[in-house]
């Protein structure tokens, strides 16, 4: 079903999603670049590897991908997708930038145990059955390495402006927004520890001024989005 879908959205989703963002004043790009960045920074402070394996697991067309290769220039992207015309189309728009595999609905990701220093998702648990949440963050579990780390991103359902987005977004149709504690625990539970909640996005851009007060409050729970992150230990 995932993969239809998003082959359905693929070439127009670019699109789609800035259509949607209007009410932020900001464009795909901006929520984009802001990931990688924060992961980047993250890391900077747990003193991580310089030289790393990063998998960008549900990477669609490729939009984080030049952002990940911005903040981790030394590193081995790989690009993971169901969507194989999603993955025909970053290929395209960033050749020879990631190692880009197809994913199955229902089966493992085609990596070897312990592979990757660090996974990273950017809005993609909303659109995966919870059903389905164990058996795929024990796969990202199993492909990271001990001392490695999980980044998932994810909309807040407690902001309004978010659910107002969602509902309004032709790809987020089937769409079921997660609260972070929820995928805090759900992380948890395969074996991940240390897992930490950041909210974020909370000004706009029209109050992109006040935004160097949001490192102060990644502990309120009214960010448009957030992010948790764990470790294998």
């Amino acid at each position: 079903m995932l993969e239809q879908e998003f082959d359905r959205f693929a070439e127009e989703y670019e699109q789609l999603h800035a259509s949607v963002l209007t009410a932020s004043g900001e464009g795909p790009i901006f929520f984009a670049a802001y990931k990688p960045a924060d992961m980047r920074r993250h890391l900077a402070a747990a003193s991580s590897r310089t030289a790393m394996t990063l998998l960008d697991f549900g990477c669609g067309v490729g939009g984080s991908l030049p952002h990940l290769r911005k903040e981790f220039p030394g590193a081995a992207l790989i690009g993971a997708d169901v969507s194989r015309k999603s993955l025909d189309i970053a290929e395209h728009r960033y050749p020879g930038l990631a190692k880009l595999i197809a994913l199955s609905e229902s089966g493992p990701m085609p990596l070897p145990e312990a592979s990757v220093d660090a996974a990273f998702s950017a809005c993609v648990f909303h659109h995966i059955p919870e059903t389905e949440h164990h058996r795929v963050l024990g796969d990202l579990h199993r492909v990271t390495k001990p001392g490695g780390s999980l980044f998932i991103f994810e909309h807040n359902p407690l902001n309004p402006l978010t659910r107002r987005v969602v509902d309004a977004c032709a790809f987020d149709e089937n769409a079921v927004l997660i609260q972070a504690r929820a995928l805090k625990k759900r992380m948890l539970a395969v074996g991940f520890r240390d897992a930490k909640i950041c909210y974020r996005i909370f000004f706009p851009h029209a109050l992109k001024w006040l935004r160097p007060l949001e490192s102060a409050l990644t502990w309120c729970p009214l960010g448009a989005q957030y992010f948790v992150t764990a470790r294998k230990l």
